[in-house]
């Protein structure tokens, strides 16, 4: 396998192999099946799984030229023929014909691979390159997996029978999905070997994930701080293979297919990809759809709903010191969508049992316990340890409240 720039592997094609090394870069050997590592890499030594070859021949300069796709197929006056430079024809086959298209595609990825990541076409696909701009979204299947010989999937979203939706612009923390999906069209399936610079964060993105596809809160867990801050701060994630990817940063490899590209405004945007202005707008109209649904009877697609407007109250909230006046405010809001959401969600009924009392709601907090109880009686252990912090920390509130109170009264 070679990662060339916008090639797939050429093993016995009839061009002559793979997309050539840049000058005075010398080519790797890999190991069956497995991946080189990134330019930012390169330089090094060698690591166990990447074995130097013998430095091959570099791209003269028309053959560059032709490999850039720059040149429109056959030549034109001083440009040369690509099938004249056999290094560089297989590069340019595979590259969108025409001027400035192709030109604009091997432009994407030359910075790819200057940043550290390098592209390797799967299978093509379908009509031109995407104008990528702020707000578009795209929907594809992905599979991470590590760079090193054995290549063990970490995650893949096809397990989870859903795609991923990522809204460029919206300050995804992993910025790497935005680079690369933008050189993607339609149908094309493509790897993208990517630089640790560029994937340090991942274990935070795919707890995120892992918690969605399980029906949880993509931020449990997380504070508002940067993603560094939040990974110093906790010594585990809760899953093994992410604790050890968090401990031992490496080079990933994204197994990316491009299912569909959407422009600004021709889709419908998910909660967690509004601004907080969109969220605010958004949760009463989120909040109606559901009261609709319910009383069409479609309860689950109604929960899903009352979930949504949940999550962007939540999201917002998290971003306000607890027991502020906005805390308390948005609190008021999250409060109704719980009551209809808890009527099929048992979690949900927990979770606001703990969010009285964290504010000392002691009646609400124990109502929302028993509740729990009621409908899953196996959850037994776990309400009566909350109940004990609750009635613990009510005791140390009314402590501080006679203290505090003691001192005013006093002559």
């Amino acid at each position: 396998m070679r990662w060339a720039a916008g090639s797939r592997d050429q093993e016995g094609s009839p061009g002559g192999g793979a997309a050539p090394p840049r000058a005075g870069v010398p080519a790797a050997r890999l190991l069956p099946g497995r991946t080189a590592p990134p330019p930012g890499l390169r330089g090094r030594a060698p690591s166990a799984h990447v074995q130097p070859l013998p430095p091959a021949s570099p791209l003269s300069k028309d053959g560059a030229a032709a490999a850039s796709g720059s040149c429109p197929p056959g030549g034109s006056g001083s440009c040369p023929d690509p099938e004249a430079f056999p290094e560089a024809a297989e590069i340019v086959r595979k590259l969108p014909r025409g001027g400035p298209r192709g030109s604009r595609m091997a432009d994407l990825v030359e910075k790819l691979r200057a940043e550290g990541i390098e592209k390797r076409l799967v299978r093509e696909g379908t009509g031109e390159l995407p104008d990528f701009r702020d707000g578009t979204k795209a929907t594809f299947h992905f599979r991470t997996l590590r760079s090193d010989e054995h290549r063990a999937v970490i995650d893949d979203s096809r397990q989870r029978g859903k795609p991923m939706e990522l809204i460029l612009g919206k300050q995804f923390k992993l910025p790497v999905w935005e680079a690369i999906v933008g050189t993607m069209r339609p149908g094309e399936v493509a790897e993208f070997l990517c630089d640790v610079k560029h994937v340090v964060l991942y274990p935070l993105v795919s707890k995120s994930l892992r918690n969605i596809a399980a029906g949880k809160d993509p931020l449990e867990g997380q504070r508002h701080c940067c993603g560094i801050a939040q990974m110093q701060e906790h010594s585990s994630l809760g899953h093994a293979d992410l604790d050890e990817l968090q401990q031992h940063p490496q080079p990933l490899i994204f197994h990316i297919e491009m299912i569909k590209v959407e422009a600004p405004g021709t889709y419908q945007q998910d909660p967690w990809a509004m601004s907080d202005e969109e969220k605010i707008k958004a949760v009463p109209l989120i909040h109606e759809e559901g009261n609709r649904l319910y009383r069409e009877g479609r309860i689950k697609e109604a929960s899903i709903k009352y979930y949504d407007a949940i999550a962007c109250l939540k999201n917002l909230q998290m971003k306000e010191q607890p027991g502020s006046a906005d805390w308390i405010q948005l609190d008021l809001q999250i409060t109704p969508l719980l009551l209809n959401y808890c009527q099929y969600n048992v979690k949900a009924y927990f979770k606001r049992g703990k969010a009285h009392a964290a504010v000392w709601n002691a009646r609400e907090a124990q109502a929302d316990f028993a509740k729990v109880l009621q409908l899953q009686p196996a959850l037994g252990p776990v309400v009566s340890r909350e109940l004990r912090e609750l009635q613990h920390r009510l005791r140390q509130k009314d402590l501080e409240d006679k203290a505090r109170f003691q001192g005013i009264f006093s002559p």
